[in-house]
């Protein structure tokens, strides 16, 4: 049974207004009232204070957050001390994806946009398995070759570049991988990172392959501040002492993935804390405190 509140009777004179119906949001004022009487504010009006007379009222501060920049570029020798940390926490440090020639580098590189080197990992095998070379690659086609990578993200338009870029090897470049920038970023999928990482690791040049990784990294420590992809690649291949180019590309992206994290750095644990030059690193974690028994 649904209980009932008693209701006063109407005051003479007065007819009162129909009840809204079901769902309907009830009336933010109340009717007027007999004289003398108050009459109720809206619900949830927020109160307002006056400022006192002569002055004025003054605007609430923000909260202020943290700085995700140094507040300067590192000097040359803070560079060499920071990556020397670096090279200590990772001294073998290596692509993290899986591949045996060139243009199988080249193809995982290009599946690895917007995706985790893991998610390629575990698509390549069959996919390499089908297509190990350019001619194989173009005769399996888009469709043969989506089914083989559906399972990481944008595998329409990644199945239909490697099938194109594939074409574009047997075309212009004879099925070989090419060495230089300008013509790998000529073909299908490949932007400027890729071409890098290709350059990088495929052909041992000194490039700096610029991701989300290393752009974080380089921006929060000062190695190479920049606003852009290409200012920061343009910086770090200024600043980084050439015998250290290759591998640094590596160390900071590792660096990056698992210390240096973008929601919050593992500052505590970073080989390079005390010639990073961010200023708000984080420190160590509290350890939690058991539960009691009950």
């Amino acid at each position: 049974m649904r209980r009932t509140t008693g209701q006063k009777a109407p005051l003479p004179g007065h007819t009162p207004e129909p009840a809204p119906a079901e769902g309907t949001p009830a009336q933010a004022t109340l009717a007027p009232q007999a004289s003398g009487r108050r009459t109720a504010k809206p619900a949830n009006t927020p109160r307002t204070r006056k400022p006192a007379p002569g002055t004025t009222a003054k605007p609430r501060a923000k909260a202020q957050t943290a700085p995700q920049t140094a507040l300067r570029d590192m000097t040359k020798a803070e560079v060499q001390q920071f990556l020397t940390d670096l090279s200590r926490a990772w001294p073998d440090a290596q692509t993290e994806l899986h591949y045996t020639t060139p243009f199988t580098l080249l193809v995982a590189v290009v599946l690895s946009a917007q995706a985790t080197d893991a998610s390629v990992n575990r698509v390549t095998p069959a996919l390499f398995a089908a297509a190990p070379t350019p001619q194989a690659m173009a005769a399996l086609g888009d469709e043969q070759v989506g089914q083989l990578i559906r399972t990481i993200g944008l595998w329409r338009n990644k199945a239909k570049n490697v099938v194109e870029l594939s074409r574009q090897l047997l075309a212009e470049h004879d099925g070989q991988i090419p060495h230089t920038r300008e013509a790998l970023e000529k073909l299908a999928g490949v932007g400027r990172k890729t071409a890098n990482v290709v350059l990088n690791v495929a052909f041992n040049q000194p490039t700096v392959p610029v991701d989300t990784h290393v752009f974080r990294l380089a921006n929060r420590s000062g190695l190479g501040r920049g606003r852009t992809v290409e200012a920061v690649e343009k910086k770090l291949e200024a600043r980084i002492p050439l015998p250290m180019v290759r591998d640094s590309h590596h160390w900071l992206i590792l660096q990056g993935r698992y210390v240096c994290k973008a929601r919050k750095p593992e500052c505590w644990r970073c080989a390079a804390q005390q010639s990073c030059l961010f200023p708000d690193k984080t420190p160590l974690p509290r350890p939690k405190t058991p539960r009691a028994a009950p």
